[in-house]
């Protein structure tokens, strides 16, 4: 209801209206994409099919881009229903038609953000084992107490 609502206010709103709006009305949008219930996320993404918003976004790509980038490209990988999967796709296909070098860029700085932090997942994982072996070593019990 609410995404309904919104698309038809989009519908009629100004390109200089829109620009006022259009950094939290994405970050709304973008959390309305990445909603685990599917018919959330589709709706949201339906809107890349209006022909109006479509020409408000290319107009707003390198402010609208940043915003959606990661939710997209992480649901592209791991959203459960494959129909959203594919809408996302398209509208991530859109995006890099729009604006290939921003595209670009967003997508090489995602992977470098992800590669960090699976690398400090890693660490944390690597200093827990390390503290499991030293509290075996020194022979405690899982209830924290020494044994003698």
């Amino acid at each position: 209801m609410f995404l309904g609502e919104l698309e038809e206010i989009l519908d009629v709103i100004e390109p200089t209206q829109f620009v006022k709006i259009q950094e939290p009305l994405f970050k709304q949008i973008s959390r309305c994409v990445s909603s685990p219930h599917f018919q959330v996320a589709e709706r949201a993404l339906y809107y890349w099919n209006n022909e109006y918003i479509m020409s408000l976004i290319e107009e707003n790509s390198n402010v609208i881009l940043p915003i959606m980038f990661a939710s997209l490209y992480r649901i592209s990988k791991e959203h459960w229903n494959p129909a959203i999967v594919a809408l996302v796709y398209n509208v991530l296909k859109a995006f890099m038609e729009m604006n290939s070098a921003l595209f670009d860029e967003l997508t090489a700085t995602y992977k470098s953000d992800r590669q960090r932090e699976k690398k400090k997942e890693k660490e944390r994982d690597e200093l827990w084992k390390k503290l499991e072996d030293l509290e075996l070593k020194r022979g405690l019990r899982s209830d924290g107490i020494i044994p003698t």
